[in-house]
């Protein structure tokens, strides 16, 4: 295909017919500033800020303009610069600037661009406000249109990325504004929790709901004894609030921060993520063996299991029963570890750090309840763990190494790439077909359900069974395979399904990513990379050959799927209404 030849603030470039003039730029080392723009999910030109002077008589937006054959771009004359500065202010104009305050303080978009613009807040616009108030019923995020730009990147992420479609814009002219339907709560509305929305909004509009008060408390209580439990996604992300490279392996560091703020004991999710393994590769078993309702969909990520509830509820009896991991740690927390600690499970306190907004929403559900306690108790984000550190003086980046507290804290390999789309079917499949055919399972990487491919597919033989198994990532590919399983284009055995793109290594609760950094670098590729390495080092890398979980098995469960199990690690759904 031959390539397109431009200049560009006097230089020359070469690229693919179909290239934007933003994307031409970058290609060259100029960044020409966005808002609106989020690569792949929202390229609108609404805001104006990416303008270039092609030598017509206005200046064009960038994001949505394609070049062509002897182009001449300018990005940064003196009249495209008053324009973008005057976009700016004008967008100032009805902003609650309370930015010392935001959760997006310091990476905040709009901020950003008015620094390296030099916009000052001199009110030459100044006028009528429109005041909003703040929505903070959902469990999961705090909706505060005081500070919305209306932008409309949450509203391509949750309809394009999602196909959830639960708010949009209303209104017109200088009374628009992102809304759900009927000016509903996003509690009252389909929303499922993922906080996608909160990871496309370039300012702070959108934040995940706080609880880092109520752990707080809890820690200060002499009443309680406070155990904490990350996620294998907070391992390669959270150093990314402290300045390290993205994708960065700080396991170590993160069992001793959590040491440092106080919780009593620090265990592991991922010693979790080996026991779902376990109850849940011998319920995709029992189920081939036995008649049981097939596809069996895993169940792990709470806004893919609401989604399915809401949108597809004919596929409830064909997810797993399995508990996520967290709330299978927090029932054996507050039952096998309480029965050997001597301690009451009412005066135990279950911490969970989530890459997951939707996690907020799972810990409060009644059916994850055990004898009339909550198996988890808080969830707080991996941005809430960092700002908790920060605000208890801890220098992350200084801290040693230091290993989880025995019992529950012990993992696998393949336990740390849950965080990564097709980690859990990659998991079950290496206990899986150890359990069937006897047989050590040498080469434990099964390539054809990694990467970031919506809908991923394979077949697994295993002894004399031909296992078909999907994997698909984001609520709007699990649409599509749904929709391709009910037309009966698909036949399939085992389906893993992340509800955001990417699995959770790109949760709503993980550390905010400009999206002039998104363009360029995919945060779940790298993050997934710096997983798969832990899953490499690891010197076990089956679920099953995990000695905690054998022990676990032998002094207190009995087998996998056995009545004890079934009672404290399992659980049911429920169909929903869609509004």
């Amino acid at each position: 295909m031959e390539k397109i030849k431009l200049t560009i603030d006097g230089v020359a470039a070469e690229v693919d017919p179909g290239t934007t003039v933003l994307e031409a730029a970058r290609s060259i080392g100029v960044r020409i500033p966005t808002l609106c723009y989020l690569k792949g999910v929202n390229e609108i030109g609404a805001c104006r800020m990416c303008v270039v002077d092609v030598g017509g008589r206005a200046l064009q937006a960038a994001c949505v303009l394609p070049v062509s054959p002897n182009m001449t771009v300018k990005t940064s004359t003196p009249e495209i610069r008053e324009a973008r500065k005057t976009n700016l202010e004008l967008l100032l104009s009805t902003h609650d600037k309370k930015c010392l305050s935001c959760t997006r303080s310091q990476n905040c978009e709009l901020q950003r661009l008015c620094k390296e613009l030099g916009v000052e807040d001199d009110d030459r616009f100044k006028g009528v406000q429109n005041v909003y108030e703040v929505d903070d019923l959902s469990p999961s995020i705090v909706r505060d249109n005081n500070k919305c730009i209306v932008c409309r990147r949450c509203v391509a992420a949750c309809a394009k990325v999602q196909n959830v479609s639960v708010i949009g814009p209303v209104g017109r002219g200088f009374k628009t504004q992102i809304a759900s339907p009927w000016s509903k709560s996003l509690s009252e509305t389909a929303c499922i929790n993922c906080g996608q929305c909160i990871q496309a909004c370039p300012v702070g509009a959108l934040r995940e709901k706080d609880d880092t008060d109520e752990v707080w408390k809890l820690l200060s209580d002499p009443t309680k004894h406070v155990v904490v439990q990350p996620a294998p996604a907070v391992r390669v992300a959270i150093g990314e609030e402290f300045g390290m490279p993205m994708g960065s392996r700080v396991t170590g560091k993160l069992a001793a921060a959590l040491r440092r703020i106080g919780f009593d004991r620090v265990f592991d999710t991922d010693f979790a993520a080996d026991l779902t393994i376990m109850e849940e590769a011998h319920e995709f078993l029992h189920r081939v063996k036995n008649g049981g309702v097939l596809p069996m969909i895993t169940s792990c990520s709470p806004g893919w299991v609401k989604y399915c509830e809401t949108f597809y509820p004919e596929f409830i009896p064909n997810l797993s029963t399995c508990k996520s991991p967290h709330e299978m740690a927090g029932a054996l927390i507050k039952s096998y570890y309480a029965q050997k600690a001597g301690i009451d499970p009412k005066d135990i306190a279950v911490v969970s750090v989530m890459p997951c907004t939707a996690k907020k929403f799972e810990a409060k559900r009644p059916e994850l309840s055990n004898g009339g306690l909550q198996d988890v108790d808080a969830v707080i984000t991996t941005r809430e763990l960092a700002r908790m550190l920060k605000e208890a003086g801890i220098e992350f980046e200084r801290l040693p190494d230091e290993d989880f507290d025995p019992l529950m804290g012990e993992s696998t390999g393949a336990g740390v790439i849950f965080g990564a789309t097709g980690g859990v079917m990659e998991a079950a499949l290496r206990t899986a077909y150890e359990a069937v055919t006897g047989e050590t399972l040498e080469r434990l990487e099964f390539k054809g359900v990694r990467g970031l491919d919506g809908i991923k597919e394979d077949t697994i033989h295993i002894g004399d069974l031909d296992v078909n198994v999907a994997v698909a990532h984001s609520t709007g590919m699990a649409s599509k395979l749904l929709d391709m399983i009910k037309r009966g284009e698909k036949q399939l055995h085992f389906i893993e399904i992340m509800g955001c793109p990417g699995g959770c290594v790109n949760g709503g609760g993980q550390p905010i990513v400009p999206a002039d950094v998104r363009a360029q670098v995919n945060p779940a590729q790298v993050r997934a990379a710096g997983l798969y390495g832990e899953d490499e080092s690891k010197a076990v890398r089956k679920s099953h050959e995990n000695p905690e979980i054998k022990k676990l098995y032998s002094e207190f469960l009995g087998e996998p799927n056995s009545h004890k199990a079934h009672e404290l690690l399992h659980t049911h759904y429920t169909a929903r209404p869609q509004y």
